[in-house]
């Protein structure tokens, strides 16, 4: 599957739509970006299941301010609306692969279970 483009217009829709979602964050100009595209792509060509998108810093700079990105490229993993990882820096295709197959792992249940009891001791601290 080719990567999709994330714009500040489709952004919301793409991540809330679709189980997961693997983000680079890059720019044009920048080396490590280009040295990582072709792993990139790779893997949204293994992995069928999953939606690879890409953020143009340059050109949508409300999204990367958003996320507060402060170097490229960087990568973010949403599972069900939840980033599961973020972080700058390429990486070579093993440990994007390793990567990727542990946030496919991740109990989402357990996830979901863990935020809803911090939102509970934050509204019991502020009681």
């Amino acid at each position: 599957m080719a990567t999709v483009e994330l714009t500040k217009d489709n952004f919301e829709q793409v991540v809330t739509d679709n189980p997961m979602v693997v983000i680079d964050f890059w720019a044009p100009w920048c080396g490590p970006c280009k040295g990582f595209a072709p792993v990139f792509e790779q893997a949204s060509e293994e992995h069928a299941d999953i939606v690879f998108a890409k953020v143009n810093t340059d050109d949508e700079q409300e999204i990367a301010a958003a996320f507060n990105i402060r170097s490229i490229p960087t990568l973010m993993v949403f599972r069900e609306k939840i980033i599961l990882y973020a972080q700058p820096g390429a990486m070579p295709a093993g440990a994007f692969g390793e990567l990727i197959t542990k946030a496919k792992e991740v109990d989402m249940d357990q996830v979901h279970k863990d935020i809803a009891e911090r939102g509970e001791e934050e509204d019991g601290a502020k009681a």
